[in-house]
């Protein structure tokens, strides 16, 4: 198993994946997939959409073997949340 390393630090892959969401994805996804998980190749801008965050990220990873993976929940601010707060 090869191990990919990050090619930019936290701020800048952060940066990179919510542009690329916000200006190109989001568009495409939200009207239909509230709460989908969307796997976005930070370099390409290849994405894969699944229910849950293994499934994207693998599809994206048969589609884009290299990619740097920046993972975004439609419809929410967070892919993930902890305790019994919302989000909304």
């Amino acid at each position: 198993m090869v191990i990919r390393q990050p090619l930019y630090s936290k701020e800048e892959f952060a940066r990179r994946g919510d542009e690329i969401y916000e200006s190109t994805i989001r568009p495409q996804v939200e009207a239909d997939n509230y709460g989908k998980i969307v796997a976005i190749d930070i370099e390409t801008g290849t994405f894969a959409m699944a229910d849950d965050t293994l499934a994207a990220s693998q599809e994206l990873l048969a589609k884009c073997p290299h990619a740097q993976t920046w993972v975004v929940r439609v419809g929410h601010r967070a892919v993930h949340r902890f305790g019994a707060r919302s989000l909304k």
